[in-house]
């Protein structure tokens, strides 16, 4: 599947299946978010301004949106360089297994080192056995554990 999928940024005609992805990615971690922030959110993909979230899209033969990656690029103090942050990657459920989550990450790898960042990081829920499989595959587990207000 990952040699039929292309991996792009995100256009304004994806939102409906950006909606569907970005709502699948809600719902696979038992969160909500409410409808005005989702707009927002979408709203920030499309500017294309400095420092706020990007939108990797992972697009079937046909062109349709079958996964996502949300990146937010930013200074960090410890490194004149920056960092970027994978927020969000989601594969649609039927799909996954076949590299499409592999070839997102690749994509963010890319983005970043052609910035310039020294470091590309990310969390997930320690159950998450399925997606920590192929993450120990293309990075490095860390020992930090992630507090929040």
């Amino acid at each position: 599947m990952a040699e039929t999928v292309t991996i792009r940024p995100l256009r304004a005609s994806d939102k409906t299946e950006w909606l569907a992805l970005f709502r699948g990615y809600i719902s696979f971690y038992k969160a909500s978010v409410a409808e005005d922030v989702i707009e927002e959110t979408w709203q920030r993909l499309l500017s294309g301004e400095e420092h706020v979230h990007r939108c990797l899209i992972a697009a079937d033969a046909t062109d349709k949106a079958v996964g996502l990656a949300h990146i937010l690029f930013h200074r960090s103090t410890w490194s004149k360089t920056g960092y970027c942050y994978l927020e969000d990657l989601f594969v649609r459920p039927d799909i996954r297994a076949k590299g499409v989550g592999e070839a997102l990450i690749q994509a963010v790898y890319a983005a970043a080192d052609a910035r310039g960042v020294t470091r590309v990081y990310w969390s997930t829920e320690e159950t998450n056995d399925r997606a920590r499989g192929l993450y120990d595959k293309v990075a490095t587990k860390t020992p930090f554990l992630q507090y929040r207000r």
